[in-house]
């Protein structure tokens, strides 16, 4: 069996333990800890998403709120019920043609990551043209945009009051099976030519368009399989809450991406799944600086607001301290794992070397 093979095998039998884990968790965790998996999942199916854009591509991109909404919103209404419909429409009635349309979640999801990179695909065309950051503000404007048509779109949307009652077909099944989907996907287009492309013009544009390449072409393809998986996190979003308004889908939403980004490393796919794992996670341990702590006698008052404080600080020393991110460039291999079971210390040393290199460049 040739490398490539057992490679492929080792892949199989981790997505089956994966599995296995998930299996475990659903029969033996409580509701919050499965609640807390879930949004790990989610937030790196977001993560990878923008990382294709921005750590891949190098489009600064700030939109990544806006097409959630369009996922969450789209799916939401393809999977209510009729009766959902029209007893939730109070300011106005919903659409006569969306009253009775309903689709099964799988396929309300992909509807709703299809439409998010059609209008990923008419922001694309005039934006993209501008570059760093001019991109991101024009990227956040339609965002912003986004959100305001949907706040008086209410035959379509129910407008500022949102939508409740949304089923939670968001499962650990759904959710981790989508980011499998995502990982597979984005992966298999990086290693692609497709995939050198990208990179090509994210280290240099101008030398990328001076050999011939349609630059526009491809930043424009980055950008709405980004925007497609953007919508499809959205959609999760919406079936694993039950509830969605569009004051959930302001530029914080977009913040918290890029802040899992940015800390797990941009231009590694690894490095934003470990990021999903470990901020997810820390921001709800951190919650307990909100509420009171006793120590014997002596009792400290919660702070409203003080996690984010914390974690804000922890961030900003990833960011002064390892401005490549956890795991910079890094990727998850099964060859690089072989070289850690067989000698960690010389990993680790390699692995030092390496980053002091590229630092040092």
């Amino acid at each position: 069996m040739n490398n490539s093979a057992m490679h492929r095998a080792y892949t199989l039998c981790a997505v089956v333990l994966l599995f296995a884990i998930l299996f475990y968790a659903e029969n033996n965790l409580d509701t919050y800890s499965i609640q807390i998996l879930n949004l790990v999942a989610i937030n790196a199916i977001l993560a990878v998403s923008l990382n294709l854009i921005y750590g891949f591509t190098g489009m600064f991109s700030l939109g990544h709120a806006g097409f959630m909404a369009i996922g969450a919103y789209v799916c939401t209404v393809l999977i209510l019920t009729p009766e959902q419909k029209e007893s939730m429409w109070i300011l106005e009635a919903i659409h006569p043609w969306l009253a009775n349309l309903s689709l099964p979640f799988l396929l309300a999801v992909v509807v709703g990551g299809i439409a998010a990179s059609l209008v990923g695909l008419i922001i694309a065309i005039p934006v993209l043209r501008l570059g760093g950051d001019y991109l991101g503000i024009a990227t956040l404007g339609f965002a912003e945009i986004i959100r305001v048509v949907i706040t008086n779109a209410a035959p379509f949307t129910n407008g500022s009051l949102g939508i409740k009652g949304i089923p939670q077909y968001a499962n650990l099944w759904c959710n981790y099976g989508w980011l499998v989907v995502t990982v597979y996907v984005i992966v298999r287009l990086l290693r692609s030519n497709v995939g050198n492309v990208f990179k090509a013009i994210r280290d240099d544009e101008i030398a990328a368009r001076t050999m011939g390449v349609n630059t526009f072409y491809y930043r424009v393809l980055s950008f709405c399989v980004g925007a497609f998986f953007a919508g499809v996190g959205g959609a999760l979003t919406a079936a694993l809450i039950s509830t969605i308004d569009p004051k959930m889908f302001t530029f914080m939403l977009t913040f918290n991406i890029l802040m899992i980004v940015v800390a797990g490393g941009l231009g590694s796919i690894t490095g934003s799944i470990v990021g999903s794992i470990i901020i997810t996670f820390m921001l709800e341990w951190l919650r307990i600086v909100e509420n009171p702590i006793s120590l014997g006698d002596f009792e400290i008052p919660g702070i409203p607001g003080m996690r984010m404080v914390i974690f804000s600080v922890m961030l900003m020393c990833i960011i002064l301290f390892r401005r490549e991110g956890l795991l910079g460039m890094r990727e998850f291999s099964w060859d690089a794992l072989a070289r850690f079971v067989k000698n960690p210390v010389r990993f680790f040393s390699r692995a030092s070397r390496s980053t002091s290199g590229a630092s040092g460049k």
